[in-house]
């Protein structure tokens, strides 16, 4: 017997050899198609990499990344008992939410004096904690009191982590308003902390992300905001090696663990690109995460569990220092105790019982992680320059420019959702109609305030809740929701597949589907539809039975009162068929935002 390893019996396991396996297994379907995807950035996913060469890559300081919870209860009292519960369970960091920040999502503290932010950390030792401010308007006001608290409490400066979280620019662009003279206000601030441990300014990818942007559109936005801080430090009298240090950034982190891994990744690299630049040793950004608004969804809401939890594990895996999650209620309201705990435990089970932690650069060699964060450096550099360009961030802002390039991107995702092209589990893809409301605080959102001029904050799953919210007040009007009456064309082996489609597309809009075993004949078709009490009928067949029986199926059905007729599949010839009174097909890519909307009205008569 041969005393040889495994690997040297076998062949070399090349491209080649891979693209051929590949193309034997789709059996003549287009490789391109069925297996190459792009990101809103057109940056190509391949189905296979090869082992990348090892690129020097800016990394996260050994240990684990900081578990962060926000603290937005609106009652100081209240508040201080989240931090109090959270710290013992497991958090090694807060973010105390202003009820004046985007982010509050229309909770939040109020902080009127130097008493009500003390309220809000009673028991909280701060030297053992890293502490993040969020906000926005009030930054600066928040910053100062904070001060006041420190000073109070006789905490010593040095022994802190702080982020301040100032970031008039990302305020702008979550409001409309930009604070005149916030170069000279964020320089004082600095000042003002001279010899504490943290960071000042924060470049927010929030405000871009909520807005629709795009990866590369999220990285440019940082890395100018980032950019427009260090010049204004830098004016305003501080040496250019402090200044550096006094800047953290904000990314998103949402389900996608390659693009948010890269991410993640592109940032540190292209921080220590604008280093060289400056002229300066690079040095470990401050990377912050927080899981992604725009991927939350009011129905379903146990998915935001998976979501958040891919999230956080992407961006711990990608680099980040801290990472909050967003409780999974959080769209419904303000979070209760049992959500805020769920957040929190899995965020724990990532770091101390699945070690992700434990190596500092994971994705480091992998051929896939390495060429997205390769593209992603590069787009995002030319996209910052772009920026730069237009003047910088700020004017870039005022001019519509930059807002412009990301509602371009934010209407393509809008037609991906709509096809489901992008789906959302448990909105546009496997609705549960029958689902049971959760729990959440009896505490009533603020109204609102304008955001004239603002980006827009939209979660992808806003179109889906709209249809399903109306269909919840029509149960409740009339007992019943809109219904769908399911015109099943032979057995159930040769309708299920589309039956079960229909079923769970028509769902999506709240629009009930009535089944049933099938039918071969089509007055029996005819009655049980009569009998459904529904307004509208969708066909559902194979192709081959479509040929013979869609036609008279769908006579008998107009005959029968059936005001809408729609047809599971997208027929080659349907010419027929819509004279028969066919008017939609319900297809895998169709726009099943306009077909529901449209379904949901005729359905109600």
């Amino acid at each position: 017997m041969e005393d040889r390893p495994l690997a040297e019996l076998f062949e070399p396991a090349t491209r080649e050899r891979w693209r051929q396996a590949i193309e034997a297994a789709l059996k003549g379907a287009d490789f391109e198609k069925r297996l190459v995807s792009k990101t809103a950035d057109g940056l190509r996913i391949e189905p296979f990499y090869e082992p990348a060469a090892s690129v020097a890559q800016p990394v996260r300081a050994p240990g684990p990344w900081r578990l962060a919870q926000r603290i937005d209860h609106p009652d100081a009292e209240k508040a201080g008992a989240q931090a109090l519960a959270d710290l013992e369970g497991g958090a090694d960091a807060l973010v105390l939410v202003h009820c004046d920040a985007r982010a509050a999502r229309g909770f939040g503290l109020e902080f009127p004096s130097v008493d009500a932010l003390d309220a809000a950390l009673t028991g909280v030792m701060l030297p053992l904690i890293a502490l993040r401010l969020d906000a926005g308007p009030a930054g600066f006001e928040t910053a100062a009191l904070l001060k006041q608290l420190i000073e109070r409490r006789g905490d010593d400066p040095s022994a802190l982590d702080l982020d301040l979280g100032l970031d008039p620019i990302g305020t702008r662009a979550a409001t409309g308003r930009l604070d005149q003279g916030w170069e000279a206000r964020l320089s004082e601030i600095v000042t003002a902390f001279a010899g504490y441990r943290g960071r000042a300014a924060l470049a927010d990818a929030r405000p871009y992300h909520e807005a629709g942007a795009s990866e590369v559109q999220e990285l440019a936005a940082v890395l100018a905001t980032a950019v427009a801080y260090l010049r204004a430090l830098e004016a305003g009298g501080h040496d250019l090696a402090l200044a550096r240090d006094q800047i953290a950034v904000l990314l998103v982190a949402d389900a996608d663990e390659f693009l948010t891994i890269a991410k993640f990744r592109a940032i540190r690299r292209l921080w220590a690109r604008v280093e060289q630049a400056c002229g300066l040793e690079p040095k470990p950004l401050r990377v912050l995460a927080e899981t992604a608004w725009r991927m939350m969804s009011r129905r379903d809401p146990f998915v935001n569990i998976l979501r958040t939890t891919m999230a956080s594990a992407s961006a711990g895996l990608g680099g980040a220092d801290s990472v909050t999650a967003l409780p999974y209620t959080l769209a419904l309201g303000l979070p209760d105790a049992f959500a805020r705990r769920v957040v929190r435990n899995s965020q724990i089970v990532l770091i101390e019982e699945s070690n992700l932690a434990k190596v500092s650069d994971p994705a480091a060699g992998a051929g896939g992680f390495e060429a997205l964060t390769t593209e992603l450096t590069e787009k995002a550099w030319a996209a910052f320059q772009e920026i730069e360009r237009e003047g910088g961030i700020a004017a870039s802002l005022e001019s519509g420019a930059f807002a412009g390039r990301i509602a371009a991107v934010a209407q393509a995702r809008a037609r991906a959702v709509a096809t489901r092209k992008e789906p959302l589990t448990g909105a546009s893809e496997f609705p549960f109609l029958a689902e049971k409301p959760v729990t959440v605080l009896d505490v009533a959102p603020n109204p609102a305030a304008s955001s004239e001029g603002a980006l827009p904050s939209q979660r992808l799953a806003e179109p889906y809740e709209a249809l399903r919210d109306a269909s919840d007040a029509v149960r409740e009007r009339t007992g019943k929701r809109p219904a769908v009456f399911l015109a099943n064309l032979g057995p159930v082996a040769v309708h299920n597949a589309r039956s079960t489609f229909a079923a769970n597309a028509f769902a999506a809009g709240g629009i009930e589907a009535i089944g049933n075993d099938g039918f071969s004949d089509m007055q029996a078709l005819a009655d049980a539809f009569k009998a459904s009490g529904a307004r509208i009928a969708c066909l559902c067949s194979s192709d081959t039975v479509y040929q013979t029986e869609a036609v008279p199926a769908a006579e008998a059905l107009k005959a029968a009162g059936a005001g809408t007729i729609y047809l599971a599949g997208k027929p080659a010839e349907a010419e027929a068929l819509r004279q028969a009174g066919v008017e939609g097909f319900l297809f895998a890519g169709c726009d099943l935002l306009a077909l529901l909307r449209e379904a949901a009205e005729r359905a109600k008569g």
